[in-house]
This record gives structure tokens, sequence and C-alpha cells, in this order.
């Protein structure tokens, strides 16, 4: 089995974000600005599903922060701060039974 060549396509992304990444990302394409609360960082993201792992399975923002106890957020590092182990926990629960045993095996 031979291995494809590289790409040139400059639209095709070299790496997937999730996770803290992810929104850091939406972040810089927002209009955010911290201080900030929940509810405007949430309206200023024009799409606030994240995902959270390599296969694109996501989380609603309002549902992480809902679990963080936070209500505002003085720095951009502050919020990735307290959203990454809602992301993280959720990676690590993953998806279905099926799913964890594809990401197990080595092929």
């Amino acid at each position: 089995m031979a291995v494809r060549p590289p790409s040139n396509d400059a639209d095709e992304p070299d790496v997937i974000e999730f996770g803290i990444a992810a929104l850091d990302a939406r972040l810089d394409e927002s209009d955010v600005e911290f201080p900030a609360t929940r509810q405007e960082v949430l309206a200023g993201l024009s799409s606030t599903a994240i995902p959270y792992d390599a296969s694109g399975r996501s989380l609603e923002l309002a549902d992480a922060l809902e679990r963080v106890d936070a209500e505002r957020f003085e720095t951009r590092g502050e919020l990735m701060n307290a959203v990454h182990p809602v992301f993280e926990e959720r990676r690590r629960q993953g998806g279905s039974v099926l799913d964890r045993i594809r990401e197990a095996l080595p092929f």
C-alpha cells in the first residue's frame, strides 16, 4: 500500500484543533474583550459548539461554562484555565464503547 503524497492545498488545515485550542481560535475570530462575563463571551462568538476531541465531537460552551464557578473572567487565560478541565473530562469520557475501542486499536 502506498502513502499518499502531501497535499499542497493551503486551505487544508495542518492540525485539528479541539478543546481550549479550538476555543482560543474562536476567540481570535471574535470581538470578545476581557474582562468579560459568561454571557458576553457567548454573545461574542459566532459558534459556541467547541470540538473536544480529534473526532470532532463537540460541547456547547454554555454547557462548559455552567460547570465552572466563575461568572466573570478577567483575562482570556482565566477563561481557558476555567474550562480546560471540563473539556478534558469530556474528552476522557469519550463517545460510545465502539469509539473507545477504535481509538485503542493500533491501526
